[in-house]
């Protein structure tokens, strides 16, 4: 497979470090050996120790670039951050008290957090010309709902929309944790402690099931498609638009 640039939603959590070090040695055959690396780490306004992620890809740099010395320029690792706050906010927390009721009562906050995420994604690698996005969703964490086959086959669906493929290589084959534990140890990296920001939300009690997530997203998905658009085609107002804040003027 020829050698592209690829993006990866990284958390600093242990399933995006798996996939930042599959895309240094080109180590599965879903994921492509990297000719250079995005590390998009999403800002949604919520996270706490914002040092940690960096602070372990660092690491983890420092420690695969012992092992392969010749990983120098062209071959380059960005680490961007990106701020979705204002997508969250349009996509739930303004609009939560009518949202509720509508998709059942459940709590999709997550849901919604991570279609901003994916959705300031596909506008970087569309803008910076990357072709594959890489998000590290792994099948024993699919009691978050938004890290079940409902959600991930249409932001799979979603993406191919803007010519950008994402792909979850860990979903099967990092099913548990010893898997993603071990393939880190192999590489001598580290595989206990937190990397991630802790988030307000992360967590949180929902009940959702595949039939709101589908109906959130079927609504949702359209909106900030026309967002993309509107961000691509320099209009300013029509992106504002797409999400108006929620304040009720008197």
């Amino acid at each position: 497979m020829e050698e592209q640039d690829v993006a990866i939603l990284y958390s600093g959590g242990r399933d995006s470090l798996s996939l930042y070090v599959l895309s240094v040695f080109g180590a599965y055959p879903e994921v492509p050996k990297a000719r250079g690396i995005h590390l998009l780490h999403m800002l949604n306004g919520m996270g706490r120790f914002p040092d940690w992620p960096r602070q372990r890809w660092k690491v983890a740099e420092g420690i695969i670039k012992k092992q392969i010395p010749e990983l120098a320029p062209p071959f380059e690792t960005l680490y961007v951050e990106l701020d979705m706050g204002r997508l969250f906010q349009g996509l739930w927390l303004d609009w939560y008290e009518e949202l509720m009721p509508k998709y059942g009562g459940k709590n999709l906050v997550c849901v919604a957090c991570k279609l901003a995420m994916h959705t300031r994604a596909i506008l970087y690698c569309i803008e910076h010309y990357v072709p594959l996005l890489l998000v590290g969703y792994t099948e024993r964490q699919t009691y978050y709902p938004e890290q079940t086959p409902a959600f991930m086959q249409r932001m799979a669906r979603f993406s191919e929309d803007f010519g950008i493929r994402t792909a979850f290589p860990l979903f099967e084959e990092f099913s548990t944790e010893e898997t993603t534990r071990h393939f880190l140890e192999d590489h001598g990296l580290p595989s206990t402690g937190g990397g991630e920001r802790k988030c307000l939300f992360c967590q949180t009690r929902t009940t959702a099931t595949e039939k709101e997530i589908t109906a959130y997203l079927d609504d949702m998905v359209p909106r900030v498609s026309d967002y993309i658009n509107m961000k691509l085609e320099k209009r300013i107002h029509g992106a504002a638009d797409c999400f108006p804040p929620g304040v009720i003027h008197p």
